[in-house]
């Protein structure tokens, strides 16, 4: 699921492979490729559901402007769209974040 050949980018370069955590779970992903390509990449399109609604949120934007794909990296609030995968990062759902 990852684009390895981009007609405008050219070919990808991947860093190394690293395991990451999400929700306890074990994930495959590449050294500095954003969180939300790694999981998109492993099946995983739900990253949080919002508090009042119950709805599920992933990647909308991919750019870092809005909060649908927050998530807590090693504790603290980030976006997973711009926050880059490294070896052994414990990433959970958001508890309830963002404005849905």
């Amino acid at each position: 699921m990852r684009v390895l050949d981009h007609p405008i980018l050219g070919r990808a370069r991947p860093g190394r492979k690293v395991i990451f955590y999400f929700n306890g779970e074990p994930v495959e992903g590449y050294e500095g490729e954003p969180i939300a390509a790694a999981l998109i990449a492993a099946g995983i399109k739900v990253l949080r559901i919002t508090p009042r609604l119950g709805e599920p949120r992933g990647v909308f934007c991919a750019i870092g402007r809005c909060s649908d794909c927050i998530v807590l990296v090693n504790g603290m609030p980030a976006r997973a769209c711009v926050t880059p995968v490294k070896e052994g990062l414990d990433v959970r759902s958001f508890p309830g974040g963002g404005r849905s």
